[in-house]
């Protein structure tokens, strides 16, 4: 850290007290649960509770941002975590959803100051999947469990 600042903020990942709410997409649930799994376990391991952690299902990827809207909307939740997976195919379909979602997930963090976290997959294949969904690559779910904590607490020592 530069000792020239007179003050640095930076959310803690101390998850005790927050409140999350994670929309799921169903399509390639598959994946998406295990990155569920990997998000409510990241955030129990540094000290939040099951019970502060509320789930929506939704048909696809492209449906998350109106559910994370919504939970946004009832002003229960300290984050949001945006969960999905988009495998890319023979046509342009998947790269549509990705640019849309991710532009979407972030115009409602800017606009309602609530961490909307993007927790989903873009991959080439389904191989890619498997390793970013709990095996080689990690869990995606897992580190978007842990940006809600941190962002949800950096959003407390700015207010």
């Amino acid at each position: 850290m530069d000792k020239t600042i007179g003050k640095v903020y930076e959310g803690n990942l101390n998850a005790d007290g927050l409140r999350f709410g994670i929309v799921c997409s169903r399509f390639n649930e598959f994946f998406v649960s295990k990155l569920l799994g990997g998000a409510v376990d990241a955030i129990v391991r540094h000290g939040g509770s099951s019970k502060n952690i509320e789930a929506a299902w939704v048909p696809g990827s492209y449906e998350l941002p109106f559910a994370a809207k919504k939970l946004v909307a009832s002003g229960k939740y300290d984050a949001v975590i945006a969960l999905g997976v988009v495998i890319q195919g023979a046509t342009p379909h998947a790269g549509y959803i990705n640019s849309e979602v991710s532009k979407a997930l972030a115009q409602i963090s800017l606009e309602t100051g609530v961490p909307v976290i993007y927790g989903i997959i873009t991959a080439d294949n389904i191989e890619q999947a498997i390793e970013r969904s709990g095996t080689k690559a990690g869990n995606k779910g897992a580190d978007a469990g842990v940006a809600a904590i941190e962002m949800a607490n950096l959003v407390k020592q700015l207010a």
